[in-house]
């Protein structure tokens, strides 16, 4: 009785393993309770042009001419050798253009216009060519002639395609036991060259004499100033005029990154907005002149610091845990290039170069 039983269950279940698909064919779905499903809003989703694809071949940077006719050498792996960066390429070498995948035009040497580009040459569909200039806008002439040329910019700015600031901070200190020198023989030092009245940091200057000693070196005050000695003559004084020759976006060079920071002098600041400097420079490490109403105040303030040691000691407090780190070697700016590239648009176009660079 017991066997009957159970092959009489067992040929129910199978009867209804059959049954079960054909009667779920042919049930209409849409007579129950439909689940609400969340938007696809609410998921942390990707848009596929927003991911990161790392290039499956090696990167071949050819740079069409060297940046103010200095050049260095490119032989062999020098990415990887100088810099830890791998699949990097440089070369200088024109009859590599049809190979490379990245080619580099420095501003300064197109300044007479196009006919410095190969547009003679077949343009690989995939080569990016860049724009490159660490000048500010005032420096870079006949922009308009570029218009629909460049895929990338390469520049000191945050917002180009290649960022390559003169210098950056960086957390963790280099010295936790940084000693500064409050008994400095001079208040204020500053070097120029290229010295031209109608320029902000000239007013400024001009201004601010009247109020304290400034010892100027530089071609322009016919003390000129052989590297070697640059940075020692600038650590004896308590600042050192960090003046930009423009105000423009992002523009801070090696006159804070080097001749302020690595010399030890407060750097005093004209350039970009205080918001720009305390974005890119260690914390309470300068003094902008626009925080002060008149040079008057500032230089008040300034002699005020330098008599209050502890007040004074108080501006190399960053060094205890940032280090500023400066960027001058050209291959180390080019090899950034490979960093940023897997992340760049692969079809922009800059139709309006010369409105980029102003803005």
């Amino acid at each position: 009785m017991f066997v009957c039983f159970y092959s009489n269950v067992f040929l129910f279940l199978l009867l209804l393993s059959f049954l079960t698909p054909l009667f779920l064919s042919f049930l209409d779905w849409t007579s129950f309770p439909q689940i609400p499903l969340l938007p696809l809003r609410n998921f942390p989703i990707l848009p596929l042009r927003n991911l990161t694809i790392l290039p499956l071949r090696n990167l071949t940077i050819l740079l069409w001419h060297w940046p103010f006719s200095r050049s260095f050498r490119l032989s062999g792996d020098r990415c990887l050798k100088m810099f830890n960066i791998s699949g990097c390429f440089l070369t200088d070498d024109r009859s590599a253009f049809l190979d490379a995948n990245v080619v580099v035009f420095h501003h300064r040497e197109l300044s007479w216009g196009p006919s410095d580009l190969p547009m003679h040459l077949p343009r690989p569909a995939s080569q990016q060519w860049v724009w490159l200039s660490m000048e500010p806008p005032a420096n870079n002439a006949n922009l308009s002639l570029f218009n629909g040329v460049f895929n990338l910019t390469m520049s000191y700015r945050r917002d180009a395609d290649i960022s390559i600031p003169y210098g950056r901070s960086e957390l963790g200190a280099a010295e936790q036991e940084y000693q500064v020198d409050v008994n400095r023989s001079c208040l204020v030092s500053w070097v120029v060259s290229r010295y031209q009245p109608q320029q902000a940091r000239a007013r400024v200057y001009q201004s601010l004499k009247e109020h304290l000693h400034i010892q100027v070196f530089g071609g322009w005050s016919h003390r000129p100033l052989p590297k070697r000695r640059l940075l020692s003559t600038i650590a004896r004084c308590f600042f050192y005029l960090s003046f930009e020759n423009s105000e423009s976006t992002d523009y801070i060079s090696e006159k804070l990154w080097r001749n302020a920071f690595q010399s030890g002098a407060v750097p005093v600041v004209l350039g970009p907005s205080r918001a720009t400097y305390e974005a890119l420079a260690p914390p309470r490490s300068f003094i902008h002149v626009h925080d002060f109403p008149n040079t008057a105040d500032l230089a008040t303030y300034l002699k005020q610091l330098a008599a209050d040691k502890d007040a004074y000691a108080e501006y190399f407090l960053w060094r205890r845990t940032h280090q500023v780190r400066t960027i001058t070697d050209w291959r180390e700016r080019l090899c950034q290039i490979c960093l940023r590239f897997p992340h760049l648009p692969p079809n922009k176009v800059y139709q309006d170069l010369e409105g980029w660079v102003n803005s």
